[in-house]
């Protein structure tokens, strides 16, 4: 079972609902107009459907959809990734409110819409009543055909956006050519101007501390050689009177404890002393006013300064505009090989025929099967010597999911020829052939929930019992709703609801209704004959619930069989919940 409860609040002419869902078959009855595709649509909406503000009651700020399902396992991995709370009930939430605005949570936790569509193809799926519509355009039919067969097309698209993206950048390549060698060109004569300097990273800072120091050579010189003198000259130098005072504390040092102290210091300044001397002894003899080199770092800056203003940088972006330019040039250069891009080009379009053929032979066993299987429910919906013919051919024109065309071809009865589904004349042989494919597709999917929208519209007598029976013996392995006018319908489910609507206070609202013994046989009368019931009327409301009753009781000794009436014992405590 998938959907456990619908909650609503303030949608469209619902002010409040708050419905269980059982396992099995069930319907949605009542008048036209009373709202039975209400709760449809909102699990559409919670589902990621498009919201639009006229969802919203007249009169309130917001319209509130809730949806609680059994969690499949396939999906708990999914909720994990998302950084989703993992339940075994899977709790989505959307809000709408007047102004169209949207918001949504899954298990509590906020949500986009995207991520409740991917929950929405896995949790429901619906068919409705002009679901035919859809098989006429050829996607939609090559579709369905892909599913009916397990035929996986990712790779085919992975393959057809590799060709594509070559394609592209060729054609870009072609078309461009000239300019792109043009602008090789321009690249090429910039790069080599630039690389007559050859820059060098932070190489701007060291050539101007390295000018600096040149270009003041003498008066640093000069600067060392004074210092020196007056930290040596024997009579007013530094040196000598500070080494004396050392020694002199030193020799009272016996005498003053506290001169050791003060002797320590000056031992230490003595000894800096001596480190500077000697390091100025040491710069003096390096020292070289080297005016050959202070000539070359001259034109080295003066190039620097030219290069710069010329391409209106400043002189420490010049090495990574160098590099930029070559990087360009490096890109230019592939995008002007064109032989490479259209070889490329080539073993990508190769790679995507070679699958698409794969992906064609395919296609071309499932087609009978599908075929047949259409061709088959048929039958047992009144159209007896009915054919259904998924027609396959194989086109030039590439797409990415290969290049097969599928039609849907019917013939409604013995001896006709079969033509595309879109020129059959009958509305009710359109209800009948969609139904039929809704019955042999819906077995595909993962899918918990079956919703079937008024797809037996069109249809009546026998072959609406038949539908009853058909969609009871779904609900056997799937949880199947259906809303429907049929009576024959109607008769086969293992939960009823009414929807009824009514006004209050100048507006309209709808309400469900849980039906059961005499309520059920009346609204079956209802739709047997009208608002007005007659004996006859209910008689027959209540032969054709027990006739439907003895068809689809279960064989007590098949294994594995589903007690039904136990089932719809457990229903008479169900709540009874009106829009009010």
């Amino acid at each position: 079972m998938a959907l456990k409860r619908i909650v609503l609040q303030d949608f469209v002419i619902v002010q409040s609902l708050d419905l269980d869902w059982q396992a099995g078959f069930t319907v949605l009855t009542g008048e036209t107009g009373a709202g039975k595709s209400i709760m449809l649509d909102a699990l559409q909406l919670v589902l990621g459907a498009r919201a639009d503000a006229q969802v919203v009651r007249e009169g309130c700020s917001q319209a509130d959809i809730c949806a609680e399902f059994d969690c499949p396992a396939h999906l708990q991995p999914w909720l994990e990734e998302s950084g989703f709370a993992q339940e075994p009930e899977l709790l989505l939430r959307r809000v709408i409110d007047s102004q169209g605005r949207s918001r949504a949570w899954i298990n509590g936790s906020p949500a986009t819409a995207t991520q409740l569509r991917h929950l929405g193809e896995q949790l429901i799926d619906i068919h409705g009543q002009h679901a035919w519509q859809s098989l006429t355009r050829p996607d939609s039919a090559r579709a369905m055909l892909d599913t009916y067969g397990g035929i996986d097309t990712s790779a085919l698209k992975t393959l057809w956006s590799a060709w594509h993206g070559a394609s592209q950048i060729l054609e870009q390549a072609l078309s461009a050519q000239d300019n792109l060698q043009r602008e090789r060109e321009r690249l090429q004569w910039q790069i080599s101007e630039l690389d007559k300097l050859s820059p060098r990273a932070d190489e701007w800072d060291e050539l101007n501390a390295q000018h600096t120091r040149l270009s003041h050579a003498q008066t640093l010189m000069d600067s060392a050689q004074t210092c020196l003198q007056l930290l040596e000259d024997d009579d007013a130098g530094a040196a000598n009177p500070l080494g004396r005072a050392h020694h002199m504390l030193q020799d009272q040092e016996r005498l003053e404890p506290e001169f050791q102290n003060i002797a320590d210091v000056l031992g230490s300044c003595v000894a800096q002393l001596h480190d500077a001397r000697h390091s100025l002894q040491a710069y003096l003899r390096r020292a070289d006013l080297d005016p050959e080199l202070l000539a070359d770092l001259d034109e080295r800056l003066s190039l620097w300064m030219q290069l710069a203003r010329r391409y209106k940088r400043t002189p420490e972006e010049l090495p990574a505009l160098l590099e930029s330019w070559k990087q360009e040039l490096r890109q230019l250069d592939a995008a002007v090989d064109v032989d490479s891009l259209r070889t490329a080009e080539q073993a990508a379009h190769q790679h995507f025929q070679t699958e698409a053929r794969q992906i064609s032979q395919q296609r071309a066993l499932a087609a009978p099967r599908l075929s047949r299987a259409i061709t088959q429910s048929m039958q047992t919906l009144g159209m007896k010597g009915g054919r259904f013919e998924v027609q396959l051919e194989h086109g030039q024109n590439a797409s990415p999911a290969g290049t097969d065309s599928i039609t849907f071809l019917v013939a409604g009865h013995t001896g006709a020829t079969p033509k595309p589904i879109a020129k059959v004349a009958s509305g009710g042989e359109l209800s009948r052939i969609s139904l039929a494919i809704a019955v042999t597709t819906s077995e595909l999917g993962q899918a918990g929930t079956l919703i079937f929208d008024e797809v037996d519209s069109g249809v009546g007598g026998a072959v609406a019992e038949t539908v009853g029976r058909l969609m009871h013996s779904l609900g056997a392995s799937r949880q199947v709703l259906a809303v429907t006018h049929l009576p024959q319908v109607a008769a086969y489910a293992d939960q009823h609801y009414r929807v009824t609507k009514r006004p209050k206070s100048n507006t309209t609202i709808s309400s469900v209704d849980p039906l059961m013994g005499e309520e059920r046989e009346m609204e079956m009368a209802r739709m047997l004959g009208g608002e007005h019931l007659s004996d006859a009327t209910m008689a027959h409301a209540r032969e054709m619930l027990g006739m439907a009753r003895l068809a689809s009781s279960p064989n007590p000794n098949t294994p594995g069989t589903r007690d039904r009436k136990s089932t719809t014992a457990t229903r008479k405590t169900g709540s009874k919940v009106k829009g009010v």
